[in-house]
């Protein structure tokens, strides 16, 4: 089984026809990835590197190229991966020459004593594994630069009216996310984001924390989407899967509750996906839309986005 979201914070009207089939295939093309990595017997971890690979190298999502820019122009990646058969983890901040995030979070838990990296030292630690640097501008897309120059005129209208200016939540989403369940029965969760239009400072969101925005362990695996300051705080991908070792709660409620109780709470909102040692998945979300699919033994893909679409859930 393999699961997958390509954000949160979709909403109907956003995309043209041609943007919603161009996102569509993709995330239909990251299920067969991973799928085929499964099919062949290869682990969790790969099927999940090979599924976020494809997200990160489509302009459709903010990851990878077509992630969006933060307030200086640039592109500034964050991602994590982690293992629940083995507990281990990688993650890396603040990258601008990484071409895919998600490799660099595989050397870094296999090839490095360490689970994160941040800024230089994460792309000089990719350099000496071989892991591919591009151009800063090989991440630029001409819709992600428009959202920005949109974004800087807005804040320069409430400073020159002396006003505060208050971010919707949607302006914090955007991630891409994969699970997976292999032949043995063990799960693995990577995260990938370019995180928020406009950000500044360095902010880093809940994507490359393990924990908040990935979570895998023996018994589940969760990728969260949304607004990262909330989930940082919730701790929300490993709370839903505490939730599931400690109560016994069944996995779709554990990520309801977490998802669409705990963090509308505490004022976020956002949605996840989680996957189930038993097979188990939920899709939990409180926007208007979710890129989201699964793909089953059968290499039958299944791909959503707006709330209103007609997800089939795998048979139990």
């Amino acid at each position: 089984m393999l699961v997958i979201h390509g954000g949160a914070g979709v909403e109907p009207g956003d995309l043209t026809e041609a943007e919603e089939v161009a996102a569509r295939a993709a995330l239909e093309a990251a299920l067969r990835a991973g799928h085929a990595k499964l099919k062949a017997g290869a682990s969790s971890v790969d099927a999940v590197q090979a599924a976020i690979v494809v997200l990160e190298d489509a302009p459709q999502f903010n990851a990878g190229r077509g992630a969006v820019f933060t307030h200086d122009g640039r592109n500034e990646l964050d991602t994590s991966l982690m293992d629940g058969a083995s507990g281990k983890a990688g993650a890396a901040a603040g990258l601008h020459r990484v071409k895919n995030p998600i490799t660099l979070a595989r050397a870094i838990m296999d090839k490095s004593r360490h689970v994160m990296m941040v800024g230089d030292g994460a792309e000089a630690f990719a350099k000496t594994q071989d892991v591919a640097l591009v151009d800063p501008k090989y991440f630029y897309t001409e819709k992600r630069w428009r959202a920005l120059q949109k974004a800087l005129a807005e804040e320069r209208a409430t400073q020159a009216s002396n006003t505060s200016q208050v971010l919707p939540g949607k302006a914090y989403f955007g991630t891409v996310g994969a699970l997976a369940l292999d032949g043995k029965g063990h799960l693995a969760a990577g995260t990938s984001t370019g995180g928020m239009t406009n950000k500044r400072y360095g902010r880093v969101g809940d994507s490359p924390i393990i924990g908040a925005g990935t979570w895998a362990d023996d018994r589940c695996a969760v990728s969260g989407t949304g607004w990262g300051e909330f989930y940082i705080r919730a701790a929300a991908a490993h709370e839903i899967c505490a939730r599931v070792r400690l109560s016994g709660d069944p996995l779709a409620r554990s990520a309801d509750r977490v998802i669409n109780r705990d963090i509308p709470k505490a004022g976020g909102d956002g949605g996840a996906i989680a996957l189930g040692a038993d097979g188990s998945v939920a899709f939990p979300f409180n926007t208007g839309g979710m890129y989201r699919g699964w793909i089953g033994a059968d290499g039958v893909p299944h791909v959503a986005i707006y709330k209103t679409d007609t997800l089939a859930m795998p048979p139990r």
